[in-house]
């Protein structure tokens, strides 16, 4: 039996608000994101009625996944989330690694969706223009750091909020939906091979990321031992009964039409519930981005502040608020490098590398859970313990190696790309984190 690191310097000031609900609504505020409001047809385009099997499929591969993070998340309680549980588990070198990979994917998926939620609210409004839109989208920001940099108690109260404002169109597309299905648009005509499935449970796989961004700030979660677990498991189950009956209700309604409609879901209420259901779910997908923009805004930032506590990047992102207690400078750095990405699109070049760097990220957790747990590691309270934590994850890395296997040369280069920079910035920084005093 060892020791997880004990928070210290920089994470000890950080409050430890967040509990299981909390933590749990921050989940699902992230994991359902404006995903879920399009990737229906893109599935339905691959699979046609037989796309549920991609939600089964992603529904075990990401039961396996949060199996290997309840487990990590019970021992291992500092600030960073898969960053800390890697570094832990393999040292400074793989974590720091795991670290830039994850930190990129989430820069980048919060970037994208700021600016789908900017173009979302150009759509409602039209008479903002172009510049409107830029302003919307720099004030919403700048608003969500602000609340940030005041404390997590009132931030992750939001979450919660948003999470049932953008569920709420979604669970009245399912109900409504049901009576107006049509059982023959359900009918599976052609089995999809193997190559397709695959495919298309890469693609939806995006819809259920989201645990490993809201678990970057377990710095500040209460009873991570006992929290961690608990708010995973309930959120990622809820998710994964709301994605199934959210794309058998749209498959039922539209029936072939579901695979090419740019809004999917918008067009299935229509059907279901007239011209104020369509509404009801345009205007619930812009509340589901501002709900992830507020979700991400959260955890981000606490990558940045992980770096900076650990030397990689300059100490300043380390810097906790003398009154607010909370990672001011790291917040303020991270909404400067979103806007920025937003506002000028440069991040499309690196967002197709965002599939391998989060699968690669979930691969190292996996391996991390069993490093743990060889080693006895537990830090914040008894370890998790569930039925087949053993065995998960073996299981999930044969499937992240066949989902893998779908990436094209160019995801893999970019992820390539990632990699070297950081192993650059490693090396950089060697010295001066080896000069360091501990705090």
């Amino acid at each position: 039996m060892s020791e997880a690191p004990a928070p210290s310097g920089a994470d000890a000031r950080l409050v430890r608000a967040i509990g299981t609900w909390g933590l749990a609504a921050s989940i699902v505020n992230v994991t359902v994101g404006g995903g879920i409001f399009r990737l229906p047809a893109g599935v339905a385009a691959s699979l046609g009625a037989a796309a549920p099997v991609a939600y089964v499929i992603c529904t075990a591969v990401m039961a396996l996944i949060v199996i290997c993070f309840a487990d990590a998340g019970s021992r291992v309680s500092l600030t960073g989330g898969p960053y800390a549980y890697v570094e832990t588990a393999f040292g400074p070198f793989v974590g720091f690694l795991c670290g830039a990979l994850l930190w990129v994917g989430m820069t980048f998926a919060l970037s994208a969706v700021a600016t789908f939620f900017a173009d979302s609210v150009g759509a409602l409004v039209p008479s903002l223009g172009p510049n409107g839109k830029r302003g919307a989208l720099v004030v919403t920001l700048v608003a969500f750091a602000a609340a940030n940099v005041r404390g997590v108690r009132g931030v992750t109260r939001a979450n919660t909020v948003f999470t049932v404002a953008k569920l709420l169109p979604l669970l009245a597309l399912t109900v409504f939906g049901a009576f107006a299905i049509r059982r023959e648009n359900l009918a599976v005509t052609a089995t999809p091979s193997a190559a397709a499935v695959s495919r298309a449970s890469l693609l939806l796989l995006f819809a259920f990321l989201g645990v490993e961004s809201a678990l970057v700030p377990s710095g500040e979660v209460k009873d991570p031992a006992r929290t961690v677990p608990r708010a995973i498991f309930l959120a990622m189950g809820a998710v994964a009964l709301l994605y199934v009956a959210v794309q058998i209700v749209a498959q039922g309604l539209l029936g072939d039409a579901l695979a090419g409609d740019p809004t999917p879901l918008a067009s299935a209420a229509a059907v279901a519930m007239g011209p104020m259901g369509r509404s009801l779910i345009l205007v619930g997908s812009v509340i589901s981005m501002f709900g992830y923009v507020s979700g991400m805004t959260l955890a981000v930032p606490r990558m940045l502040f992980a770096f900076g506590r650990d030397g990689f990047l300059p100490t300043s992102l380390a810097a906790v608020h003398p009154r607010w207690r909370t990672p001011h400078v790291a917040i303020a750095a991270q909404t400067a490098i979103v806007i920025l990405l937003a506002l000028f699109g440069i991040f499309e070049k690196l967002a197709v590398a965002a599939n391998a760097t989060m699968l690669i990220v979930y691969a190292a957790c996996c391996l991390a859970a069993v490093q743990l747990r060889r080693r006895g590691v537990q830090g914040g309270g008894v370890p998790f313990r569930v039925v087949g934590t053993r065995v998960a994850p073996w299981l999930a890395l044969g499937v992240i190696g066949w989902l893998l296997w779908e990436l094209k040369p160019a995801e893999w280069l970019a992820a390539g790309v990632i990699v070297v920079a950081a192993v650059l910035l490693f090396v950089a920084t060697q010295a001066s984190r080896r000069a360091r005093v501990p705090a």
